[in-house]
């Protein structure tokens, strides 16, 4: 039996409620399904240990993780710190000390799942969005000077290289070329940031030129949001920048019913560090603690984690269990259900 050692990190706000229902239902599932085992360990890392320590993670933390095959993380954030000591100093350090520059958001519509686009359902949007994870509008460059003054000033540098532009777009069409529709939407700013974006144009381009089965086209991440909402079912797999990726894959995960449902996983292709999984809702202040938190988002994610340390079939399993919970109308109130997340979590685990 093959051993997979988890590091889980809940974190902040709901994070500390659906990461131990996705540990439940994958205790469950292992036992069900056979084959595997996973080794869990927990870290308490977060916004209350920052309120003790002074740090989000300990100065260690990224040595102490390197162990791991792979990480389940919960959510980051908490109203009474700023966001910026919170997210750079948990989850952007991990993905980018672990070179996680793959981040993979899939999206679909449920079954039993009502879509916020009248007359769509299961089938009307099927898509994965393939987000650059380890520079341009998030490579962390810039400063403010002059504070207090009325000179200040504040600068922001996004950062593109070829290298960074050239291993998530030839990533990307790696997917789309696994995908039966064989389809690859890339997406860019470039009639308005005429430098770092004409460079991601220019390697689109000559990636492209290697994968002459894939068909490609090309938008601007401004009518990128009207053909998701208007012809969704144009759409397959996407490549954006580290900032297009990430709104527009909070466009994807509002039209398939919630953000509620919404998994991401943050990859190291190479293998050389552990990859890091986790639900995109972020810590959802004002429900945390209520235990109505949607945990199928996690339960998704889980999945993604599962197939990345090649338990292909039980992924599948759990998937499975998933839809079955979600087509018998077992949901949260953010879908208009009326289960909370233990009834959710319990009907999966039944499922399996």
């Amino acid at each position: 039996m093959k051993t997979h050692t988890i590091a889980s990190i809940p974190a902040d706000g709901i994070g500390k409620e659906v990461v131990p229902a996705a540990l439940e239902v994958l205790r469950v599932l292992q036992q069900r399904h056979g084959g595997f085992k996973l080794q869990v360990e927990e870290f308490p890392w977060g916004s209350d240990y920052y309120k003790k320590h002074g740090e989000m993670m300990p100065k260690d933390g990224l040595e102490t993780l390197k162990k791991f095959d792979a990480i389940l993380f919960g959510a980051v954030g908490a109203p009474d710190l700023p966001d910026d000591i919170t997210l750079w100093g948990l989850r952007l350090k991990i993905c980018q000390g672990f070179d996680q520059y793959a981040n993979v958001r899939p999206t679909r519509i449920l079954p039993g799942i009502r879509s916020p686009l009248a007359g769509r359902g299961p089938g009307d949007l099927d898509m994965v969005i393939v987000r650059e994870n380890s520079e341009g509008e998030y490579a962390g460059h810039g400063g403010r000077a002059h504070r207090g003054h009325p000179e200040e000033v504040g600068t922001e540098t996004a950062i593109f290289t070829r290298v960074g532009c050239e291993r998530i777009i030839r990533f990307a069409y790696e997917i789309a070329r696994s995908r039966p529709r064989k389809q690859l939407t890339v997406v860019t700013k470039s009639n308005a940031q005429r430098h770092g974006m004409v460079l991601w144009d220019d390697v689109a381009a000559e990636v492209g030129r290697d994968f002459p089965d894939v068909k490609t086209d090309k938008m601007l991440v401004d009518a990128m949001t009207a053909r998701m909402v208007e012809k969704p079912a144009s759409l397959d797999t996407i490549v954006a920048t580290n900032l297009h990726a990430d709104i527009l894959s909070d466009l994807a995960g509002a039209l398939a019913g919630s953000l509620g449902i919404a998994p991401t996983a943050n990859l190291n292709p190479a293998r050389k560090y552990p990859s890091m999984f986790e639900p995109i809702h972020g810590s959802a202040f004002d429900i945390t603690g209520k235990g109505i938190a949607n945990p199928v988002a996690t339960f998704w994610t889980a999945v993604m984690m599962l197939d990345h340390l090649g338990e292909k079939a039980a992924a599948a399993r759990l998937m499975a269990a998933i839809e079955k919970t979600t087509a018998a109308g077992i949901v949260t109130r953010d879908l208009g259900g009326k289960a909370d997340t233990r009834t959710v979590t319990k009907a999966v685990c039944e499922a399996l």
